[in-house]
């Protein structure tokens, strides 16, 4: 039986970059790095001569988000920008100050895709993508 979400892993190109993204931009700590090779991340990843770099990230509510760059195979290209696809992800974040935090990502390597906007009542929201094309999505409450 499922007990909790553990993690969502975004493939990033440059591990070093992507780390500094999301903890110096983006506000979350970094939890531990991690290099993975061997038959175990082969038969998981499902790629022979498997060699992973990874790093796990947080706002220390119990779910992660990995930072994974595959050293060999080597990650491909995006096939797409569009977010209305089979197989396409977000990772959404709460925020108390939507427009504070969008301004500080579209300045410092995200892209916006639009500003925020109103939902619903009390609800504001905006899709954005991290340097490596990964979409991640800003709501605020209040």
């Amino acid at each position: 039986m499922i007990k909790a979400l553990h993690h969502t892993g975004f493939v990033v190109q440059d591990l070093e970059k992507a780390t500094q993204f999301y903890t110096e931009v983006v506000g979350l700590k970094l939890l531990n790095t991690r290099e993975r090779t061997g038959a175990a991340i082969d038969q998981v990843v499902g790629y022979e001569g498997a060699h992973l770099k990874a790093v796990d990230v947080s706002t220390g509510d119990g779910h992660m988000l990995e930072l994974i760059e595959y050293v060999s195979p080597s990650a491909g290209a995006r096939g797409t920008k569009e977010r209305a696809v089979l197989g396409g992800t977000h990772l959404a974040f709460l925020v108390d100050d939507i427009d504070a935090v969008y301004s500080r990502i579209s300045g410092n390597g995200g892209k916006a895709l639009n500003p925020p906007a109103e939902i619903s009542p009390g609800r504001r929201a905006c899709y954005m993508q991290d340097p490596d094309g990964n979409w991640i999505e800003m709501i605020e409450i209040s």
